[in-house]
């Protein structure tokens, strides 16, 4: 059963770390082959001249300018306006940072400004082909486009439209338009409103933004930022992080259960092996080879788990990373295998067994031949001072009581052998009720309908108007602008949302998804984001909108939870006084079901409209993308589980029969029934699961604590949520397993050859 513990810890460990490092290397190389940005740049309307003096700067290798924006888009298979985000090709050559990987058709002709390339993932998503047609709202106006290409991008690994919390492909679409053509469209000439940048290595990222910022500054720059905080690459950087964080250990926990369980088996069996230890010794015998002899025992078990565990590792390695082919979209992305890997884990392996029978080899090695071969001490009969309750117990029940008051820390320690079983299933179940606790964290927090957003600020009027658009039950907007947030010198660049005071649409939530009202000053800040800030209440943070000198001292007066990215909250309209304008981003909508067909006609020709999101697809569409990543990894995490759980207890109960099986021969002799016999063994193991089962579970709340902490990165947060359900099941499948134990070791008893057992020398 230590084997069986092995090749769980061992497979964990090659699965994880051979997905990790083919992501990363996969990643690495696309971005180097296809020259993604290493930094940012968003700026209101820049003429080309800006460009220019930003090329100068040393450190910078290479300059792209181009023309992006938000527009929304009608499409055949699809009720409601898509969200399309356009993007500017030159027109002749192609992009120096932030290259196209054209995968279907060809680049866009000079001088038809009507031709699009979309991208591959919005293409399958919708049947498209080199020749479809679509429209798009651009410029105010509607216009007909035709797809000449299909392509991918390095920006886009991940993507993720606006209001979406998981990639939606077929609500969201990436598209790249001739820049002549959109700045037609858009009335742009010789202008952009998006940089990308990449760095030589001669100079720091932090150095050339800041000549970047004054360079930009006088065009009302929006923000400078990193790769580290693109969209795609934040998420992709984000579950990496996590799938590491989870494979360093969880593969950890399984190679410390196979290391007690060897030290625990390795001690028990030196201690019924004492006498023939002595008689090797006073052969001859030195005390090295005696040590060799029972290290090898651990170098055997260990080899025959490691062996399979590679083997299933990999394995499952390929399946995961088709898995991540799902939504990670790469040119190309296979499993790797890598020999390092293979080596470091078998080593780790390796060491732990190592560990765990250290000090039973040394024990062997250093016990001298005449205490060896000295009977072992009889145990101490005296009377005890529950003697006259054991009175009213049957006999095999007393022995039962005795035998666990005369050896009490290996009973302690059996307990906490199976009290591991128990927690290595709630650490790994505990997933699975964090998930649900998210999601319906997000419907009690979003209960709007419908959100639309906006390619541009829109007069706060346009709440009014969106009141009256058919089916409209009731209007709620809402303003989103990006903010740097900075206290005692740690600045944090955010997303500060705007929303009304008397909101029921769009709420904030507490931990126990209890509403927090917004105060009418003031910010409120989702805690991790306090917790990076290391604000409290009543701390004065600095705000200053990016792309503006203007800053403001505003006191922290709420915290409030969040698990996906990290935002601060204010009153709509302390937010709009705080900035001079009345305008916002986005509405959230409450609509009547029955016109909801009648209201997205009308929304395909309202001007200014990028997209809508329905709060239904996006809860679906994140709980589909975490159950194709988190809860398959999971699953396998909980089987290995319950494979360790059963070989812990069949382990204690084998070692119990070992250990006693003369005992009960002799019981056999002296009338004992095999019936009697076998209660005496089983019900024993029942006495040490059922005092296993509420350790266990304190020991799993805290191995799941561990585990939270790290999956816990700025992008998301897995809550330590584990409920009473879960908690029944991981004791179920423990008590499973010792029945299935007690019925395999009744058996064996059933079958003992008490003669042969009792002509035994011990």
């Amino acid at each position: 059963m230590i084997i069986l513990v092995i090749t769980c810890g061992v497979g964990t460990a090659v699965m994880t770390f051979g997905v990790l490092r083919s992501l990363a290397e996969t990643r690495e190389e696309y971005y180097k082959a296809y020259r993604f940005a290493d930094i940012f740049a968003t700026v209101s309307r820049a003429p080309e001249s800006a460009a220019a003096a930003i090329e100068r700067i040393p450190g910078i290798a290479r300059v792209q300018t181009r023309i992006v924006a938000d527009l929304a888009l009608e499409l055949a298979d699809m009720d409601e306006p898509v969200v399309g985000h356009v993007l500017s090709l030159p027109e002749r050559a192609e992009p120096a940072v932030n290259a196209v990987l054209l995968r279907q058709g060809r680049t866009i002709a000079p001088g038809h400004a009507d031709e699009i390339i979309v991208s591959e993932t919005f293409a399958t998503a919708h049947r498209l082909v080199p020749g479809s047609r679509m429209q798009a709202m651009l410029g105010g106006r509607k216009r007909e486009l035709s797809i000449v290409g299909v392509a991918l991008s390095p920006e886009y690994i991940y993507a993720l439209g606006p209001g979406m919390i998981a990639p939606d492909d077929r609500r969201f679409g990436v598209l790249w338009m001739s820049r002549l053509a959109l700045e037609a469209a858009l009335g742009f000439k010789d202008e952009f409103n998006e940089m990308s940048v990449q760095l030589d290595g001669t100079a720091s990222a932090e150095g050339v933004i800041v000549r970047i910022e004054a360079v930009l500054k006088p065009y009302g720059g929006i923000g400078v930022y990193t790769r580290d905080q693109q969209t795609s690459h934040a998420f992709v950087s984000s579950m990496l992080d996590q799938l590491a964080g989870v494979g360093r250990i969880v593969p950890l926990i399984f190679l410390m259960v196979a290391a007690f369980l060897a030290h625990t088996i390795m001690g028990r069996l030196i201690d019924t092996e004492r006498q023939h230890i002595g008689i090797l010794k006073a052969l001859g015998i030195g005390d090295r080879a005696i040590g060799w002899h029972y290290l090898k025992l651990a170098v055997v078990l260990t080899a025959l788990g490691i062996g399979p565990g590679l083997i299933v590792g990999a394995a499952l390695g390929f399946g995961l990373t088709w898995v991540y082919t799902q939504f990670f979209h790469f040119p190309s992305l296979h499993y790797r295998q890598d020999p390092a890997i293979y080596a470091a884990v078998g080593l780790a392996a390796a060491g732990a067994m190592m560990v765990g029978t250290y000090r039973a080899v040394r024990r062997a090695a250093s016990l001298p031949p005449s205490v060896a071969m000295a009977p072992p001490m009889p145990p101490s009969y005296r009377k005890m001072r529950w003697e006259t309750i054991q009175r009213r117990l049957s006999e095999p029940t007393r022995m039962i009581v005795r035998h666990l008051a005369r050896w009490p820390l290996r009973a302690v320690l059996a307990v906490v052998g199976l009290s591991l079983a128990v927690a290595l299933q709630i650490s790994m179940l505990f997933s699975f009720d964090a998930l649900d606790h998210m999601i319906k964290f997000y419907g009690e927090a979003q209960r709007q309908d419908v959100t639309v957003f906006f390619g541009e600020p829109q007069p706060s009027a346009a709440v009014d108007e969106a009141a009256r658009w058919p089916g409209v039950l009731k209007a709620e907007g809402y303003r989103t602008i990006p903010v740097q947030l900075t206290l005692d010198g740690t600045a944090r660049l955010v997303n500060l949302t705007g929303l009304q005071s008397t909101a029921t649409l769009s709420r904030l939530l507490d931990e126990k998804l209890v509403p927090v009202r917004l105060p009418s000053s003031g910010l409120a800040l989702s805690s991790k984001l306090a917790r990076l800030l290391q604000a409290k209440m009543g701390d004065v943070v600095t705000v200053q909108p990016v792309g503006s000198p203007a800053e403001f001292k505003v006191p922290v007066v709420q915290l409030t939870e969040q698990y996906i990215g990290l935002d601060a909250y204010m009153d709509f309209a302390a937010l709009n006084a705080l900035v001079d304008e009345s305008q916002i981003t986005g509405i959230h909508l409450q609509i009547d079901e029955r016109q909801r067909a009648e209201l997205y006609r009308t929304l395909k020709d309202v001007p200014g409209i990028a997209g809508v999101s329905e709060r239904a697809v996006v809860l679906a569409s994140f709980q589909d993308t975490m159950a194709r990543t988190l809860t398959i990894i999971v699953s396998v995490f909980v089987a290995f589980a319950g494979i360790a759980a059963f070989g812990i207890v069949y382990s204690h109960a084998r070692i119990m029969l070992s250990e006693r099986a003369r005992e009960f021969a002799t019981l056999s002799a002296l009338g004992f029934s095999a019936r009697e016999v076998a209660y005496i063994l089983v019900a024993e193991l029942a006495v040490l699961v059922l005092l296993a089962l509420p350790l266990g579970c304190v020991l799993g709340r805290g191995l799941g604590w561990v585990i939270a902490q790290r999956l816990d990165t700025d992008l998301y947060r897995v809550p330590l949520i584990i409920t009473p359900d879960t908690m029944i099941v991981a004791m179920a499948v423990v008590l499973v397993a010792a029945l299935v134990s007690a019925w395999m070791i009744g058996r064996r008893v059933r079958q003992l050859n008490v003669l042969s057992m009792l002509n035994t020398e011990q």
